[in-house]
């Protein structure tokens, strides 16, 4: 099951597997390093967001004294 997660204007696939003790776990297609856990896909929506935002901010806070470039991939 995939789930389509936005933050702020961005979108995000989550890949889910129901856990074997119970409730689900999610990993970012787009992040790998974006993972987490709920007991509903609810509140693995609410996690992954979090988990997302987190590596966001670590990413961008690493680049900061990279140069940077910005390309676009059609669909």
């Amino acid at each position: 099951m995939a789930l389509k997660k936005n933050v702020g204007n961005r979108k995000f696939t989550i890949r889910v597997q129901e856990a074997p003790e119970g409730g689900y776990a999610g990993q970012c297609i787009e992040l790998p390093g974006a993972i987490s856990e709920g007991e509903t896909i609810e509140e693995l929506k609410e996690n992954m967001t979090e988990a997302i935002q987190l590596v966001l901010d670590t990413l961008e806070e690493q680049a900061k004294k990279d140069r940077k470039i910005v390309i676009e991939i059609p669909n």
